[in-house]
């Protein structure tokens, strides 16, 4: 398991956009659960949609990335920083709202040299809300973190 701390530790994300608050179970080079709370705090609600709050899909897409960066780091991943290269079949089946909890599980499709292709699942209370299948490239050029 790990906690934000460590999650920065690995990830150059900082609020408010660093999607992940916990990492349930890492199996490198197989899959990874993660976790998102999410709270009326959360700086993107103030638009989307103020008398209905959503979380944007895009952001659930970006959280379960955040999440295949973690597992890909702990599968000897070597770099700084980890970039999307596409984002396919992508389903939103139900709204994520204000006191949702997020659960993320990450499955590695494939992996050669520094491009990986993963598929993500979005839960809430074990109901999928979304999924994707997308491809990262993990590049040697990191972001400065300070």
């Amino acid at each position: 398991m790990m906690n934000n701390k460590e999650i920065q530790d690995i990830l150059p994300h900082r609020y408010p956009f660093l999607l992940v608050d916990r990492i349930l179970e890492i199996e490198p080079n197989k899959k990874a659960v993660g976790l998102k709370n999410v709270t009326i705090n959360e700086p993107f609600f103030q638009g989307h949609f103020p008398d209905f709050p959503i979380m944007p899909g895009v952001l659930i897409v970006e959280a379960m990335a955040q999440v295949s960066g973690v597992l890909s780091f702990h599968s000897g991943a070597t770099g700084k920083s980890v970039y999307f290269m596409s984002i396919e079949k992508a389903k939103f089946r139900k709204p994520v709202v204000p006191g949702d909890q997020l659960r993320f599980e990450i499955t590695i499709l494939h992996q050669r040299k520094k491009v990986w292709r993963f598929s993500g699942l979005a839960f809430v209370d074990e109901k999928l809300v979304a999924e994707a299948e997308f491809t990262a490239m993990i590049n040697d050029e990191g972001l400065n973190n300070g």
